[in-house]
């Protein structure tokens, strides 16, 4: 079937949807007061359309997913094991029978209200179930403010950083659907002068403006990922927050690295949007210099046109202010190669399996992807509403979106959001 602005669907999608039937991103809901597990869906507009349904009225009739159990199941991780063809064999089938000249679930009312479910109507979960979480620190922008800030200008990036995709193993337990509460977090901070370190809630509390890949199939323990072949392992992106207690984080970071400055709690987007979704907002990723070694050095060296916002909205307001604008686009490090340099030591990838990209800034000021950077680390204020912020307050949510914009169709990601409560007593 044909994907591009001349593809529609039965089901009314309006002009500023991020759901319209080229995107089809895949999500797990339950319905508000049911008390039937999950299902996973895909969204279609304002509804989600329920796959564990679909598959049972058999309509999907391919030879990878006839007969699979795997939309039957509580989270994507069966379905993500299935790679690609699968995937592709699903997008094929939704596409089809969403199509506007397709009359299987237009024409029929019964199966239609049963396949197809308001999302005013249904609560979305966490859609995977994640083994294990990385955080790389691939933008240039970002890693050069963040050496200003804490190392000056005679070190803005360390030399490792142009030669490796710079990562850390995060925590998985702690990652959380959209629209679930951060408590402020607890730890220890410098200590002034001859004193005992600071104790209490964090006083840097800041959001991350990321992005995070989803594994497909994985890799046998001591079998690398080729560079070309790592396409094939990552399924699709959620947007992300990666929540960062900056004063927790520069206390406890030497020698070993980010702990408990960030590992209270990662916030996904809901929906995770397919790489297929996302072809035709492919574009160059920037050149690297010096040439990667030839372990990272791809064919096909690509990034994706996809804007990025964060706003806030404070307890005092009525709606959120945006402060920052940025883009997937200026990745240094890919993802195929994130990915490449993640397994070439012999780790093995499994389905479900996330890394992030790190904080993604631009290189303009309106573009950097945390307060750390927009406010110097507390050295100057930003404008939120008619007040202003260094770090986060109590009560403010942090507002996270990214859309594609095609000529006559968007391919979204809807929202990853949180809001701070204050630290336990």
């Amino acid at each position: 079937m044909a994907e591009g602005k001349q593809l529609r669907s039965f089901v009314e999608v309006g002009r500023d949807s991020h759901f319209p039937i080229q995107n089809l991103p895949f999500g797990v809901f339950r319905r508000r007061g049911a008390t039937e597990p999950p299902r996973p869906a895909v969204a279609i507009g304002d509804f989600a359309l329920d796959l564990a349904a679909v598959s049972d009225a058999g309509l999907f009739d391919g030879p990878l997913l006839a007969g699979s159990a795997c939309f039957r199941q509580e989270t994507l991780n069966m379905f993500l094991a299935m790679g690609r063809p699968a995937w592709k064999e699903a997008r094929a089938t939704l596409q089809r029978i969403l199509a506007a000249d397709e009359p299987v679930l237009r024409d029929n009312e019964a199966l239609r209200k049963k396949c197809l479910v308001p999302m005013s109507d249904i609560e979305m979960l966490l859609p995977i179930m994640v083994g294990d979480y990385t955080d790389f620190f691939c933008s240039v922008h970002h890693a050069r403010n963040c050496g200003f800030i804490f190392r000056g200008p005679q070190t803005l990036v360390n030399p490792n950083w142009f030669h490796l995709p710079i990562g850390y193993h995060g925590r998985a337990s702690s990652v959380i659907i959209s629209g679930t509460d951060i408590i402020r977090p607890r730890g220890q901070g410098h200590p002034i002068g001859d004193a005992q370190p600071y104790f209490g809630p964090s006083k840097k509390l800041d959001f991350e403006l990321e992005m995070a890949a989803i594994v497909g199939p994985g890799n046998e323990l001591g079998k690398p990922i080729d560079i070309n072949d790592a396409e094939e392992h990552i399924f699709g992106l959620v947007v992300m927050n990666d929540w960062s207690a900056r004063d927790i984080q520069a206390w406890e970071s030497m020698p070993l690295g980010p702990f408990l400055g960030k590992s209270f709690s990662t916030t996904v987007s809901p929906w995770i949007v397919t790489m297929d979704a996302l072809k035709p907002f492919a574009c160059d990723a920037p050149k690297q210099e010096p040439e990667p070694l030839p372990y990272l050095a791809e064919k096909n060296h690509v990034n994706y046109d996809i804007p990025l916002e964060v706003w806030i909205k404070s307890m005092e307001q009525s709606e959120p202010s945006i402060v920052t604008k940025s883009n997937f686009k200026h990745l240094y490090w890919t993802l195929t190669q994130q990915l490449a340099h993640h397994t070439v030591n012999g780790c093995n990838l499994r389905p479900g399996d996330m890394f992030a990209t790190g904080t993604l800034s631009g290189p303009e000021p309106e573009s950097l992807g945390c307060l750390l950077e927009l406010t110097w680390n507390g050295q100057k204020e930003i404008s939120v509403g008619n007040s202003t912020r260094k770090f986060l307050e109590d009560g403010d949510e942090v507002i996270l979106t990214a859309c594609c914009k095609g000529e006559e169709y968007n391919v979204g990601f809807g929202i990853c959001t949180g809001k701070v409560l204050p630290a336990l007593p």
